[in-house]
């Protein structure tokens, strides 16, 4: 018996999509007023040690210029002092070692666009690589002892595709522990939650339950019913889904409930991945936290330019 072909989608708005992604690499430098008023950070008085004497804001930006095009710190400084000279502005650049201590510490907001009511979200992670062998030294030596990675955690909204909150952490944290503080970041309230079997925990469904969540989580194959169907008290959600498992079988019951667009967090995955690498260049979770955030806020503008839409 032959395989079904998998279904072939045809993008709409090609013309559109096209524009958006050649935007994506437009090397248009746009200084603002705010950031040049902004650029020296305004220090109160009566503080203990040496002042800052640039801002937040002056070194996000040359941050972000540094993940946009994969610099490394003191390629960025030159950068920044090129671009600045081009433009005549006389204004200091931030030198490798200020830009590699402040980022430790800086805060970094992910812009999103504003929505009103309810919104769904849909959470899943992925390894990025700090240090370590590549894949030709792993399958012709095997690993060796320094060979590590961070799990970033991102959470979606997939009707924008945006990035609404993440979430780094190393490679042993589970990916049930971030879920409440990920869902604290989002602004908006949240009707359903999609996730893969992963999040098929107690606690999970416990966190959804106080936060008036239905979740969208596939049980385990071998999951049993927790209640009886005569049982007085409200059925329990995951009970529904294991019922609904054992009447449609498993395929079908993630078609009916919608089970499928969890799959779009991995496209936004695959998309950072293909645009920043699936490396982190800085060896400091603190540094690398700040990394990963920029990356997602970066993303973010990207798809605010233009998706595709299909048939």
């Amino acid at each position: 018996m032959s395989k079904k072909s998998k279904p072939t989608y045809k993008i709409r708005n090609w013309a559109k999509y096209n524009e958006a992604l050649v935007n994506r690499g437009n090397l248009t430098f746009w200084i603002s007023d705010e950031l040049i008023d902004e650029w020296r950070h305004d220090n109160p008085d009566g503080l203990q040690g040496r002042p800052f004497f640039y801002s937040d804001l002056a070194i996000e930006t040359l941050l972000t210029i540094r993940e946009l095009y994969r610099l490394p710190y003191r390629t960025t400084e030159g950068f920044g002092r090129w671009i600045f000279d081009l433009m005549r502005f006389d204004l200091p650049i931030p030198d490798y070692t200020s830009l590699c201590k402040r980022a430790a510490k800086l805060c970094i907001d992910i812009v999103v666009s504003k929505k009103k009511g309810k919104i769904d979200v849909v959470l899943d992670s992925t390894g990025l690589k700090v240090y370590g062998d590549g894949e030709w030294k792993m399958r012709t030596h095997g690993k060796s002892k320094r060979r590590t990675w961070r799990k970033l955690h991102l959470m979606i909204d997939p009707e924008s595709q945006e990035i609404i909150a993440d979430e780094l952490t190393t490679n042993g944290v589970h990916d049930t522990k971030p879920v409440s503080k990920m869902l604290d970041k989002v602004e908006n309230p949240v009707e359903k939650f999609y996730g893969d079997g992963i999040f098929d925990t107690w606690d999970t469904y416990d966190e959804l339950a106080k936060r008036n969540i239905d979740p969208v989580i596939p049980p385990q194959k071998n999951a049993v019913l927790t209640q009886h169907g005569n049982c007085k008290e409200p059925p329990l959600l995951r009970d529904e889904a294991i019922r609904g498992i054992r009447k449609h079988g498993r395929r079908g019951w993630k078609r009916r409930i919608g089970y499928h667009r969890r799959s779009l967090v991995e496209t936004t995955i695959y998309r950072m991945k293909t645009i920043f690498g699936a490396h982190l260049k800085n060896r400091l979770l603190p540094n690398q936290k700040t990394e990963s955030r920029i990356r997602c806020k970066i993303l973010n503008h990207f798809t605010r330019l233009g998706l595709p839409k299909y048939d």
